[in-house]
Parts: structure tokens; C-alpha cells; sequence
């Protein structure tokens, strides 16, 4: 895996990659519904702006960060909805120049987080690497949404290699936010890049295996996919059971997509 400073230019890139599906949108367009039920343009640009923000928190100042988290635990189905609701009122340009300036200021308190010390989050507490990683996988995500109500496909790059990294490491996590007990063993995953290299994790003899194309994965982990219209395949019963549930975000469950939506 990259280093921080390598996490945070990709995490810059993929910023710099949805910026560009909005930039241009006549203010009518922010309001167009995306695949997430009751998410417009706005919504989806709003949620990413609060998220930067709130990790920015976690980064500078972890004690206001917790009344954030209590506020939260208080509300799990709703906290989220209602600050992408509130952002989404907001001008679409001003709006979008809000989210410009909390990329930045995220990148450059990220940049500041002293080496061994972990973020407190949503989830588990994380260093800046993973806090980072999380980061962009939430911005590709959230950015796949808004491609889609657009009508259009971004090409897909090798920062994939983190949200991938993302999604081996959070499979335990997917298990135990279901109430569910983790499998012991690690698993085998084997993922074909964007670019044609093979990513890999887990021991190359484990019974238990999942292969496909990284984009397949990423698709699947960020639930942006259902996996009946995705070309990723589990060797093992484990490894079936993974694939139906598998989670790299913080936070309860999601409804996942309906099948038929596109593949990959």
C-alpha cells in the first residue's frame, strides 16, 4: 500500500474527479435524484462536505468530535439523511464552494496527525492513512451516484487499489454490524487492476477465495452494486456469505441496490 502522502494525493485526485462532474451543472440540475432514494446532486455533493468536515474534526479536535458521535448514537437512521438534507439547501454554488474548502483544510490536518495516533470515527478509531483511505472511498462512492444520475461512466483508475484495500480489511466489521461472528481464517482475495496488474490479499493456499475485477469489488463493498450484476466470484461457503454482506462503510447496514441496475 501507498504511504500517507500517496493516500492523500489519490484522495486529492478522486476530489478533483467529481469536482468535475459538478462544476458545470446549471443550478437545475443539482436538484436531479440520484440511485440513493430521496438523494438529489445536492444531497450527494452536501453529504461529502459534512463528512470532510466531521473528519476533519476527528482529526483536530477529537473532544468536539465525540458531542458528534453521541448526537449520532442518538439518531443512526437519521443523523445522516438530515445533515445532507440541510446541506442540500444551500446554493448550489455556494455549496460547491463549501466543499472545495473542506477538502482542503481536510487534507492539510490530515497531513498533521502525528504517525501512530488513531482518529476516532463513526466505526472503529482509525489512523490518518485509513481515515484517508475511508475518505476517498466515501468521495468515489458518492461520486459513482452522481455519475449515474448523469448518465455517464468515469473511467476507472488504480486509486481503486485503497477502496479494494478498504474492503478486505472491513470484512470482519461487515460481520459484526449484522450482530453476526467473523470467520477465523483469513480469506484469499485476488482482484484484476484497471490497469492489468493483480492485487492481492490473504494466504494463496486459504480454502476460502474471492476473485474478480477490482472495479467489480469496489462496486460490491461500497454497495453502489447488487451482486448478482457483478463478475466477482467466492470459492467456499464463507466466502459466499462475505460477498452478500460485505460493507466498507461505517455505520448500520445499507439496503444495498436492486439487481438489473448495471455490471460490471
Amino acid at each position: 500500500m501507498a504511504d500517507l502522502a500517496g493516500v492523500l494525493a489519490d484522495l486529492e485526485a478522486e476530489g478533483t474527479a467529481v469536482d468535475a462532474l459538478v462544476a458545470g451543472l446549471p443550478h437545475t440540475e443539482w436538484s436531479r435524484e440520484t440511485p440513493a432514494p430521496g438523494w438529489t446532486i445536492a444531497h450527494q455533493i452536501g453529504h461529502l462536505a459534512w463528512t470532510d468536515e466531521i473528519a476533519q474534526l476527528a482529526a483536530c479536535d477529537p473532544e468536539r468530535f465525540q458531542a458528534r458521535l453521541a448526537d449520532a448514537a442518538a439518531e443512526p437512521y437519521g443523523y445522516v439523511d438530515r445533515a445532507a438534507e440541510q446541506a442540500a439547501e444551500r446554493a448550489p454554488s455556494e455549496l460547491l464552494t463549501h466543499w472545495r474548502a473542506g477538502r482542503r483544510r481536510l487534507l492539510d490536518a490530515l497531513r498533521e496527525v502525528p504517525e501512530g495516533r488513531k482518529l476516532p470515527w463513526f466505526g472503529p478509531p482509525m489512523s490518518a492513512m485509513s481515515m484517508a483511505t475511508a475518505r476517498l472511498m466515501e468521495t468515489w462512492a458518492h461520486g459513482l451516484d452522481i455519475a449515474d444520475a448523469l448518465g455517464v461512466r468515469p473511467a476507472a483508475t488504480d486509486r481503486l487499489r485503497h477502496i479494494a484495500h478498504l474492503g478486505v480489511r472491513t470484512r470482519d466489521f461487515a460481520y459484526r454490524v449484522r450482530g453476526l461472528e467473523p470467520p477465523t481464517e483469513p480469506f484469499r482475495v485476488e482482484l484484476s487492476s484497471p490497469s492489468g496488474e493483480l492485487w492481492a490479499w490473504g494466504p494463496v493456499d486459504a480454502p476460502e477465495q474471492v476473485a474478480g475485477p477490482a472495479l467489480a469489488f469496489c462496486l460490491l463493498v461500497t454497495q453502489r452494486r447488487n451482486r448478482a450484476d457483478l463478475a466477482v466470484v467466492a470459492v467456499g461457503a464463507q466466502a459466499e456469505q462475505w460477498l452478500e454482506i460485505a460493507q466498507a462503510f461505517a455505520g448500520p447496514p445499507g439496503a444495498g441496490r436492486t439487481p438489473g441496475q448495471d455490471s460490471a
